[in-house]
């Protein structure tokens, strides 16, 4: 086959216009899920903390928890990295998952919530809330997709580096959003290839290829039932947290204790990670493994000494969603986000109007065949997502009926821009 300047043109409007739908939602799930944490903190007021110099006690915390949850057992302690968020505890409670938020200044519980907005953007960006590893492969198969259609655009566009700052106004609305649409595309090049190669690598990782997902995710240690004493079947009460982050600190030094993952049984290992001197990484690269039921050290992992491929790995989650930085890049990779969700919507304007007028006469749909596909894997995902948002995380009417009007605006914008508004335009031609 001969690679001609029409073929990459015809792949790269393939992968738009085919894959339209997913493609849109995927990137734009993304994008939100870089500042969702911040969204968090606008529309819940029960999730802010006021930073200042000392940190509550985290025994105080889980006295705190204890109070009120006398029944329940912390699943998992997230701090997270913005300074001005509670600290999210995981509460399982009659096998029923749900958010805690803990002030960590000054020890108090703030508020509990069945779903984050951090969480549903996480859950949809990962997997598309589609189970059994089917959708995180098809989210991953848009990493590639999105490389396809970076290296063929730069093939069919000629000296496309002396456009970087081409707009053409004043000619009509297709040839403003061709042009507007060359212009996002080429600043957003860096990023196009940063989201698409971190999204290989996710791939590679899920996929196990070469065994890289079993050497950087190794597998914490068991402890022997028979260990010197049984810790009762709730442990979360038990454990001297305070005492556990110290033994961790003076493992690693500079080491800024985040996350605790709390043992469930009395075989699990209690795990201590969090930020240290080592930049990029996120806070798994550190992580300190202990015995609860001895308080020793069983192993310790610096982000100093890890291998090439553990490194990589731990750094290509604060490189996708941008927070290494803290804010500032989470913004920069927010408007990036923006700009290449833009350009699949523009990719798909300009390609209907362009064959729509061709096919004025015929009245064929563009997308052909491809649109039951995409609008069947659409239900797919949103008959997921509710059994999953009632099942799982047992949430609200009124937070089911805010999530069902975020997507009857996609559908409507939808079926307004591309339907409605596209076919007005493409009479009057």
């Amino acid at each position: 086959m001969k690679l001609t300047k029409k073929l990459f043109f015809n792949i790269h409007s393939w992968i738009g216009i085919r894959l339209s739908i997913l493609f849109f939602i995927v990137c734009f799930s993304g994008t939100l899920a870089t500042l969702s944490h911040e969204m968090d903190w606008l529309f819940n007021p029960e999730i802010r903390a006021t930073p200042k110099k000392d940190l509550a006690s985290r025994n105080l915390i889980v006295s705190n928890f204890e109070k009120l949850y006398p029944n329940a057992k912390i699943q998992l302690w997230m701090r997270p990295n913005e300074p001005y968020l509670c600290d999210i505890l995981y509460k399982i409670e009659k096998e029923n998952l749900s958010y805690v938020f803990a002030n960590r200044y000054t020890g108090k519980i703030q508020g509990e919530s069945a779903l984050t907005i951090q969480r549903f953007f996480r859950d949809l960006h990962y997997y598309l809330f589609i189970p059994f590893q089917i959708g995180n492969f098809v989210v991953l198969f848009f990493g590639f997709m999105l490389l396809v259609s970076l290296i063929t655009a730069l093939f069919f566009y000629k000296k496309w580096w002396h456009k970087l700052f081409e707009l053409q106004t004043g000619k009509g609305a297709l040839v403003f959003f061709r042009s507007m649409h060359r212009l996002v595309g080429l600043w957003s090049i860096p990023f196009c290839l940063l989201f698409s190669i971190t999204g290989i690598w996710y791939f590679i990782e899920r996929a196990n290829i070469a065994g890289i997902g079993e050497q950087v995710n190794p597998k914490p240690p068991q402890l022997s039932d028979t260990d010197e004493t049984e810790l009762p079947v709730n442990l979360t009460y038990t454990i001297d947290y305070d005492k556990a982050v110290l033994m961790a600190q003076k493992e690693i030094p500079g080491l800024v204790a985040g996350n605790i993952y709390v043992p469930q049984k009395a075989t699990d290992v209690l795990g201590v990670i969090g930020k240290s001197n080592v930049p990029l990484v996120r806070q798994r690269a550190n992580r300190v493994l202990i015995n609860p039921k001895t308080t020793t050290i069983l192993s310790t992992q610096k982000a100093s000494e890890i291998s090439t491929a553990m490194w990589i790995n731990d750094s290509v989650d604060p490189l996708h969603f941008g927070y290494w930085g803290g804010i500032l890049t989470k913004c920069i990779w927010f408007i990036f986000g923006c700009g290449i969700s833009s350009l699949i919507l523009s990719g798909i304007w300009i390609t209907y109007k362009r064959k729509s007028i061709k096919r004025k006469k015929s009245n064929k749909p563009i997308m052909g065949n491809w649109r039951f596909i995409n609008w069947a894997l659409y239900g797919i995902l949103m008959g997921y997502m509710y059994v999953s948002l009632i099942k799982k995380y047992h949430v609200s009417l009124p937070a089911i009926i805010y999530i069902s009007l975020g997507w009857l605006t996609f559908i409507f914008l939808s079926w307004y821009i591309f339907e409605h508004r596209l076919k007005r335009t493409v009479q009057k031609a």
